[in-house]
């Protein structure tokens, strides 16, 4: 019998993408909360001895670590249900944009680490490009999701915008996301979070709120000591 086990945080928008992956292919897992800040496991640091981070994937007792990896393998390992195209020429298509997102997210934690000023003013207008993009080549209007019809991959990856993006904004108390002003962005994240498989798995928003805050005001804190 396959044993499948997640070492995750239930914050963590790498571990929820790993979560979705395994639910919307139908993979029953044990999944393994993680104190990251004060406690590690012993499994997690013999499973992750490079990054000593999670998601960590344990399929079998073989771990698979960094989350973009994972849901490769989560691919290939259980084919139904596939979240990548067939053809080759969408499947790198969705590769190259998995591997954007992947590339911005300090652009985007620049953003929400910034204070007010030159600063933020410079994180904000770097963050809107990369929203931009998104909006103008990522998406297509006769598209519900990245790949077209059905969730794929791709949509997983970008899928901390779908419920991220506005307590994070409102913490930073600097709007961007607004609707008219990246409207295809605005109904591909409606459409993911309306995927019962999705908005199943969706993290509680007050405690992710509450989680997102005290990150700031620690990582914010350890940045400018007293």
């Amino acid at each position: 019998m396959e044993q499948v086990k997640l070492l995750g945080n239930y914050t963590s928008p790498f571990n929820r993408r790993v979560i979705w992956a395994l639910k919307l292919k139908g993979v029953p897992f044990e999944f393994m909360q993680e104190d990251l800040y004060n406690n590690k496991s012993e499994l997690l640091l013999k499973s992750n001895p490079v990054y000593k981070k999670i998601p960590v994937l344990i399929h079998n007792g073989k771990p698979i670590s960094e989350s973009t990896v994972i849901l490769e393998y989560i691919e290939e390992t259980w084919p139904e249900n596939p979240l990548l195209p067939l053809d080759p020429h969408e499947r790198a298509t969705a590769r190259f944009w998995i591997k954007f997102i992947e590339d911005k997210i300090p652009i985007m934690f620049a953003f929400f680490l910034s204070i007010p000023g030159e600063e933020q003013d410079k994180a904000i207008k770097d963050w809107l490009e990369v929203l931009r993009t998104i909006e103008e080549h990522g998406l297509k209007e006769d598209k519900k999701f990245f790949g077209g019809a059905n969730i794929g991959l791709t949509d997983l990856v970008f899928g901390f915008l779908a419920y991220q993006s506005e307590p994070m904004e409102e913490i930073v108390g600097v709007k961007l996301m607004e609707t008219h002003s990246f409207p295809r962005l605005h109904t591909w994240a409606e459409n993911f979070k309306s995927v019962s498989v999705i908005k199943e798995n969706l993290p509680d928003q007050d405690r992710l709120k509450a989680h997102i805050k005290w990150r700031k005001e620690m990582l914010i804190g350890s940045a400018h000591p007293r």
